[in-house]
């Protein structure tokens, strides 16, 4: 769940990043076809469901560009059994307030009871 505006600013850069990546990959990529697809002319560049699923085995034959991981301790956090104490924010969707209600203008005049 996104709840903060930048996350999700965030978020679409990521998936941009991602289409851009599967766009470079299409002439790199090989053809992963089921055998009910229909054959492609060659030369032709995949779309980017096709450059996705050729893009694992690519992605095989590539270096790693980055180092191995370091070991490390477990992080400062919540200590395990302890409840979140501290709720989500919550952000407004961007409706309009509701209308305040005028009440209904009543024709007759009402006279006061005396007695």
């Amino acid at each position: 769940m996104l709840r903060d505006p930048a996350a999700a600013d965030r978020w679409t850069w990521l998936l941009i990043a991602c289409c851009a990546q599967l766009y470079l990959a299409r002439y790199l990529a090989p053809l992963t076809r089921m055998p009910w697809h229909p054959r492609m002319p060659a030369g032709l560049a995949l779309t980017p469901g096709q450059a996705r699923a050729g893009f694992r085995r690519l992605r095989q034959t590539l270096p790693c560009p980055a180092s191995g991981p370091k070991p490390s301790a477990a992080g400062p956090g919540r200590p395990k059994g302890s409840k979140n104490k501290r709720k989500a924010p919550h952000h407004p969707v961007g409706k309009a307030a509701p209308k305040k209600r005028r009440p209904a203008k009543n024709p007759r005049k009402k006279t006061k009871q005396t007695g």
